[in-house]
Parts: C-alpha cells; sequence; structure tokens
C-alpha cells in the first residue's frame, strides 16, 4: 500500500485516466507482459489500478514494467499509461529505494570513477568472477551490457578542438549527455564533425546528467533538480537549437520531465522544445533542401533498430530515412518494439531474462542480416545489441561521418 500525494502525481497523465475503454490494445503490444507472467500487463497496473492508489491497493508487478512507453503510443484513447505507471513506481519505491538503482543512476558518477582507471576498469567488467560478485553484491547481472570506459574525455578533445571551417550556417547548441562524455566519446565527436562539415558553428557549454537514469529508477526528487540545472546551462539563447546524439538523453528534455515528473520550469520548457536528436536535425534539413547530399557509397546492409526513447517523442525514424539517402546502404527496419535493456530495466539480475526475451527478435534479425555491425540511435541499446550479438552498433551519425568523408 501507498499514498500517492500530488507532488509525485503528474495531473496531465492522470486526467487521461477515465479515457481507458479496456480494449486492451496495450496488453496485446506490451513487449514485457508477452514474454513473463511477472508483469500484470500495462492496463491492469496503469489505468485501472490507478483508481485505487489512494491508500487502498497496488499490484506491485508494476516494477517489472520497462517503462518502454508502447503502451502510451499504441492507446487509440491517449491515456498516458507509461506515464502513469512510471509515476505510481516511483511512489512505490520512495521508502525503500534500492542501493542498486541509486548506484545505476548515477552516470556522471561512474564515469568519472572508471575514466582514470579505464583498462583496469574494463578488465574488471570482462572478469567472470568480478562480474558474478557484483550481481552478488550489488544486484547487477553478471552477463548485462556495460559501457567501455575510456581515458578521454568528450570535454577534453573539445579544449583541444579547432573547428575545420568557418562557420556559415549558424550557430548550435552541442548537448553531449553523460554517456557521450565518458563511454561514447567518438560518437560525440563524429556529431560535432558532422555539424562543422555542415557549415555550423558549435557550442558546447559545460552540462551536466539530465536525470533520466535517476528518472527511470524513480528518484523523482534528485533528477528534478538534475533537469533544472541542465536547462539553465544549455539555454545559451532562445533562437539557438540544441542538437544531441543522444536520444533518450533528447527525450527527456521533450517528453519525460514534463509528462512523467511535471516539471513546469520555464527553462526545461523553452530547452526542450528547442532540442533535437541529429539525425532529426539532418533530416528536417534534407526536406528543406538544405543538406547536402554529395555522400560517398557505402556498400553495406545493416539492421536500424529504432529505440523506445526515440519513439516516444513522436518523430518517426529521421534516422532510417536519412541514412537511406546514402547510396549503396541498404537499411533493414528491425520492426522490433523494444531491445530489452529499456534504460538500466535489462541490467538488473532479477530483470535480465526478462530484457534478453523482449530483445531476441531484434537479435535474432541482427544475426540474420548482418552480425558485424548494425545501428541504433542509443547509448544503452547500443550497448545491449552489442552484447546480445557480438556485432559492433553505432549512431546513425558514424555512417553519416563516413559518407561525408570525414573518417
Amino acid at each position: 500500500m501507498f499514498e500517492s500525494t500530488s507532488h509525485e502525481h503528474n495531473l496531465l497523465a492522470r486526467a487521461s485516466l477515465d479515457q481507458c475503454v479496456k480494449c486492451t490494445i496495450c496488453e496485446t503490444q506490451c513487449p514485457v507482459m508477452a514474454v513473463t507472467p511477472a508483469f500484470s500487463g500495462p492496463k491492469f497496473v496503469g489505468p485501472q489500478a490507478e483508481r485505487y492508489r489512494h491508500g487502498e491497493s497496488v499490484d506491485h508487478s508494476l516494477d517489472y514494467c520497462s517503462s518502454c512507453g508502447t503502451c502510451t503510443l499504441v492507446c487509440p484513447q491517449g491515456v498516458k499509461i507509461a506515464e502513469l505507471n512510471s509515476v505510481a513506481r516511483a511512489a512505490m519505491k520512495k521508502d525503500h529505494m534500492p542501493l542498486r538503482d541509486q548506484l545505476i543512476s548515477r552516470t556522471i558518477m561512474m564515469g568519472a570513477v572508471m575514466r582514470p582507471v579505464a583498462p583496469i576498469a574494463n578488465a574488471v567488467l570482462a572478469n567472470g568472477a568480478a562480474r558474478w560478485m557484483i550481481e552478488k553484491v550489488v544486484g547487477v547481472h553478471r552477463k548485462a551490457a556495460m559501457p567501455t570506459a575510456h581515458t578521454r574525455t568528450f570535454a577534453s578533445w573539445w579544449k583541444k578542438h579547432t573547428p575545420a571551417q568557418s562557420a556559415t550556417a549558424g550557430k548550435v547548441v552541442f548537448f553531449h549527455g553523460c554517456a557521450g562524455q565518458y563511454f561514447e566519446v567518438e560518437t560525440s565527436i563524429k556529431a560535432v564533425e558532422v555539424l562543422e562539415h555542415l557549415g555550423y558553428e558549435v557550442v558546447v557549454p559545460p552540462q551536466g546528467c539530465c536525470g533520466l537514469p535517476l528518472q527511470s529508477n524513480g528518484i523523482f526528487d534528485t533528477a528534478r533538480g538534475y533537469v533544472k540545472t541542465l536547462a539553465e546551462r544549455l539555454n545559451i539563447a532562445d533562437d539557438v537549437p540544441i542538437i544531441t546524439a543522444a536520444g533518450s538523453c533528447a527525450g527527456m528534455l521533450k517528453h519525460e520531465a514534463h509528462e512523467i515528473m511535471g516539471v513546469d520550469d520555464p527553462a526545461v520548457l523553452r530547452v526542450g522544445g528547442r532540442t533535437r536528436e541529429i539525425s532529426e536535425f539532418l533530416l528536417d534539413l534534407a526536406d528543406r533542401g538544405k543538406l547536402p547530399l554529395d555522400f560517398s557509397p557505402i556498400n553495406l546492409e545493416v539492421v536500424y533498430h529504432v529505440p523506445c526513447q526515440v519513439k516516444g517523442q513522436g518523430m518517426g525514424k529521421p534516422a532510417l530515412e536519412l541514412l537511406r539517402l546514402i547510396p549503396g546502404l541498404t537499411v533493414v527496419d528491425s520492426d522490433a518494439t523494444c531491445c530489452g535493456i529499456a534504460g538500466t530495466y535489462g541490467l538488473k539480475k532479477e530483470k535480465y531474462d526478462v530484457g534478453q526475451a523482449v530483445g531476441k527478435p531484434l537479435f535474432d534479425k541482427v544475426r540474420d542480416v548482418n552480425p558485424k555491425l548494425a545501428v541504433c540511435d542509443t547509448e544503452t541499446c547500443r550497448w545491449q545489441i552489442a552484447a546480445a550479438t557480438g556485432a559492433k552498433v553505432v549512431h546513425p551519425v558514424w555512417l553519416l561521418h563516413q559518407a561525408y568523408g570525414l573518417s
């Protein structure tokens, strides 16, 4: 039992509650419900249970909701099911937040600790005995996908970087995200080089965590503080686009901060309205005839997977359309609902097998089409697909970077 406070409840989500007509479309499309009986389903733990959450009852199986957002996307009535579930889970866990969930939500802390000892950290995470101990003590599954630590950060590269050409297309702010700072440094670098190749002046203000890992684990108060601070730092001018290669972090600014945590801070709303994932930004340029299409051919066939966080932003599959402009490149849509990682969900020892079962159709397609290379927009999804298949999994900007002759 728990009492949901007005502070914890997002009124926008709750306002959609009575639009549910119990059609069960959300349950037929839920990737978690399809692979485990541990989850009672989005309708049952969402709009149905929400009516009884003022001190009467709660179904604790809602902790098995992965927050992939599929239920909200497919609901014909516009019920914000995933958002209701996220808020309810945060309230349920508030008084007994596991230490593991606290630790894996601190991406900056992880990156800062691992960076100075990157070779040792990587060796430890590749060691079976060490991973067994981590599973027993912390609760992160021994086979779960882990990031690769680097001694170089994006900030250290940026400090020494000199743009290759003068800016003629205008100014953009680059938001690298925590993973783009510590673990996906090469992706951040390639994104900046593509933007500069197109004539943009790239500005990189001091940044911080957007709070998404905290939000997805139900640590709302800290996440609210993080996203407000980040928005203040990114909001250098109202007319400057904010571009990122961190698709999940873009989703936090554009969707989760407001729709799940109820953040109405003006700076967050302004920044969210100007934030664009880099593929979304570049496809818009292409649609307006402003993107140079002088691509060199890339003779490959690859699977592209659109992550749940990108789907939740309601922008379709811009990376898929963009990559298909490159001559010689055959891009196969994964058509998979979810890869199973769902941020930190698939790391947890009790949910690892669920995440693997959810991702299996995607993993099989990658192995069938090209077991060496696949494409995906968000960091944890790339790590999940790579760990499950052995393929190298890159952000779409890697292929654009190559097609522009920048690699």
